[in-house]
C-alpha cells in the first residue's frame, strides 16, 4: 500500500511536470489518482445546445472523414448506439461534473458544418495562431470548432509535447456582446509519431514495448485521432475558459481525461492499455460502440463522484 501510494505521488509531480496548455499528451504511465484531484475553480462550464463543426485542413480520404463525424454524432444521447458500451455512455460521465458545480445547465452537442480546406492554404507548417484562424472558419457562437490536421502537416510542438490542444476564442460581436467559441486541434500522427500520439495502435516510442493493437476502423492516425479527439472534448466541456474543472497551473493543466493517462479499460499497467473487447472477426479492440456499427477506443475519465479514472469495460 505505502509503495503504491508513493508511485501515485511521483506520477502527480511527473503529469504536473510535463503536461503542456490544455494539451493531450499520450504516455504509457498509468496510475489511478486518489482523492479529489480535479478543482473546480468557479468558471462557466460549457452548457447548452452546442455545434461540433469539423474543419478539415490537408488530404483526408471521404472513410477517414466518416469515422470522426461518426464519433461525434454518437455523443448524442439523441442518437445512442442499440449495443452497449455506448460512446454516449462515456461521454455521460462529464455531467457528473456540472452535478458537482450544482449547475442546473446541461451540454448538448450535434454535428455542425464540415469545411475541408485540401489545397494547404495556409501552408503545411502551422502555428498556433494558425490554428486559431482555422478554428474561426466554423461557428462564431455556442460552438467547438474542431481543426484537424492531414499527417503531412506540421504544427508547432505536434509530436514534441503534444498530440492535439484545446482554448477559446473571441467569435461574433452580436447585439453588441462578443461571444467566445471554444476549439480543439488534433494532429493526423500516423506518418509523423504514430508511436507518440496514436498508441496503443502503434509501438510506443518509449517505455514498456507490447503488441500494438489493431485499430477498430483500420487506420492508425485516425484511430488514434478520436482517442486524442475525445480526451480534448471531455477537456473542452468541462474547462472551456481555462477556469473549470482542472488541477495544476492553468496553462499546464490536468483535466478530465488527461488526469487517467494510458488507461483504457480495466487491468492497465504501463504498456498495456487494459483489457479491451475485441472483434471476433476482424481482430481489433474497441471499448465503445457507436453510430452506424462504429467501434472505438475511448480514454478513461476522471469521475469526480468516486475520484477514480471511470473505463467503460
Amino acid at each position: 500500500m505505502a509503495a503504491s501510494h508513493f508511485i501515485l505521488k511521483l506520477f502527480l509531480l511527473i503529469s504536473l511536470c510535463n503536461v503542456c496548455f490544455a494539451s493531450r499528451k499520450l504516455t504509457a504511465l498509468v496510475q489511478e489518482p486518489q482523492g479529489q484531484l480535479l478543482q473546480y475553480h468557479k468558471g462557466a462550464l460549457l452548457s447548452g445546445k452546442i455545434s461540433v463543426n469539423l474543419i478539415w485542413y490537408g488530404k483526408f480520404k471521404p472513410s477517414q472523414r466518416a469515422i470522426v463525424s461518426d464519433f461525434i454524432t454518437s455523443l448524442s444521447s439523441s442518437t445512442p448506439s442499440k449495443t452497449d458500451p455506448s460512446v454516449a455512455k462515456w461521454w455521460k460521465t462529464t455531467e457528473k461534473y456540472y452535478h458537482l458545480a450544482n449547475s442546473k445547465k446541461s451540454l448538448s452537442l450535434s454535428l455542425g458544418k464540415q469545411v475541408l480546406i485540401e489545397n494547404y492554404s495556409l501552408g503545411k507548417s502551422l502555428t498556433q495562431k494558425r490554428i486559431v484562424q482555422l478554428a474561426s472558419k466554423g461557428e462564431q457562437k455556442d460552438a467547438i470548432n474542431i481543426v484537424l490536421t492531414a499527417s503531412d502537416v506540421a504544427v508547432d510542438g505536434f509530436c514534441v509535447n503534444r498530440c492535439g490542444t484545446h482554448g477559446s476564442s473571441k467569435g461574433a460581436i452580436i447585439r453588441g456582446k462578443t461571444y467566445k467559441f471554444a476549439y480543439i486541434w488534433v494532429g493526423n500522427s500516423e506518418t509523423q509519431c504514430a508511436g507518440y500520439c496514436a498508441w496503443p495502435f502503434h509501438q510506443p516510442i518509449y517505455g514498456p514495448q507490447s503488441p500494438p493493437l489493431v485499430a477498430p476502423n483500420n487506420d492508425v492516425g485516425v484511430d488514434g485521432m478520436v482517442i486524442n479527439l475525445a480526451s480534448l472534448l471531455a477537456g473542452t466541456a468541462t474547462n472551456p475558459f481555462g477556469n473549470g474543472y482542472y488541477q495544476g497551473e492553468a496553462d499546464a493543466p490536468l483535466e478530465a481525461a488527461s488526469a487517467c493517462p494510458g488507461v483504457y479499460a480495466k487491468g492497465a499497467y504501463p504498456g498495456y492499455a487494459g483489457d479491451l473487447l475485441v472483434d471476433k472477426t476482424t481482430g481489433a479492440s474497441y471499448n465503445a460502440h457507436g453510430t452506424n456499427g462504429r467501434k472505438y477506443v475511448l480514454p478513461a475519465l476522471y469521475d469526480p463522484s468516486t475520484s477514480t479514472c471511470s473505463t467503460l469495460v
